[in-house]
């Protein structure tokens, strides 16, 4: 079971990356985003479900794998995954938004601004999600100011 926790946490293996490891996984999640809901109108519940699936996937898999790599190590990337879904929930699905969409998350995901550096405390896979998704919910009231004044 814990190769499947690994297999989870690093994002289907992106995490063994090493170095811009997040960044890759971020990137690989906006392209996906993009790829499955470009072209659809209202996309519906499915992408609000899916993020909130990939979310408590991370905190039960980043638990699993703390004993084994230590506390929010650099291979578990699923974080950014969950992040980089929660700043598109809502927004249109377009090029523009998808490239803003991950500039920002990962602005806020690397210079931790806003309290997000202090949910790193949390303890286990919590402390391992929900900086990203702190970082990812900025991101998205950034971007629906942005769509509501029709500014991209």
């Amino acid at each position: 079971m814990i190769r499947i926790h690994k297999m989870m946490a690093t994002s289907l293996g992106i995490g063994y990356i090493g170095k811009g490891g997040g960044t890759v996984a971020a990137a690989v999640a906006a392209l996906c985003w993009y790829l499955v809901l470009a072209g659809q109108h209202q996309p519906g519940y499915g992408p609000l479900i899916f993020t909130i699936a990939i979310t408590l996937l991370g905190v039960w898999s980043g638990n699993e794998v703390e004993p084994y790599w230590g506390k929010d190590d650099k291979k578990v990337v699923i974080d950014e995954v969950a992040g980089m879904c929660i700043s598109l929930l809502f927004l249109p699905v377009n090029w523009k938004y998808v490239l803003a969409g991950l500039v920002l998350f990962r602005f806020f995901d690397i210079r931790k601004p806003l309290l997000i550096r202090k949910l790193e405390v949390l303890p286990g896979g919590w402390g391992v999600m929900f900086d990203d998704v702190l970082a990812g919910i900025y991101s998205n009231l950034i971007l629906q100011v942005v769509f509501y004044f029709n500014l991209l």
